[in-house]
């Protein structure tokens, strides 16, 4: 692998950069197989909220039969945080109820939908020979992140709308 001229990177897989001393497994950053991982965890969250979970019937709240701790920023003043719902809209999802997830919290309705497509991204980057953590940093990956962002605030304006109006 050559060095990329001032830069401190080598080419790595599939074109991909690798920052030297990240200490790359396999070829790919350390990075890489941490979101590799997570893409996994994702899976197995939503199957495991849709056999444990029971969403909650305030619209939030769902995630503390995880065992998490009750959301402060309703308790201390009295509006949602910005995943206020996620957890509660994924687990209708998951149970074949889109239009209660959407209606609960977009978001969570969202995220039900792309963590699936995210993991056989994903998969497909792995299994292709890139890094990761590489696709996401590209220049490429900005417009998602920043579509994903602004879906968020939005639906959390949506959210402090749907708690307060009520």
């Amino acid at each position: 692998m050559a060095p990329v001229a001032g830069a401190g990177e080598t080419d790595g897989p599939a074109g991909c950069s690798i920052e030297e001393g990240q200490g790359p497994i396999g070829g790919r950053s350390s990075a890489h197989w941490i979101l590799l991982g997570c893409a996994a965890a994702s899976i197995i969250t939503m199957v495991a909220l849709a056999v444990f979970v029971e969403p909650d019937e305030r619209g939030f709240g769902t995630h503390e039969q995880l065992g998490m701790l009750p959301c402060r920023s309703m308790d201390w003043l009295g509006i949602p945080c910005p995943g206020c719902g996620v957890t509660t809209s994924v687990a209708l999802a998951v149970r074949g109820r889109p239009l209660a997830a959407l209606t609960n919290q977009p978001f969570g309705l969202l995220t039900a939908l792309c963590l699936p497509l995210l993991c056989v991204w994903a998969l497909r980057i792995h299994f292709g020979g890139g890094d990761l953590y590489a696709a996401l940093s590209s220049r490429r990956a900005r417009p998602a992140l920043a579509l994903a962002v602004a879906a968020l605030v939005a639906a959390w304006i949506y959210k402090i709308w749907l708690v307060t109006s009520t």
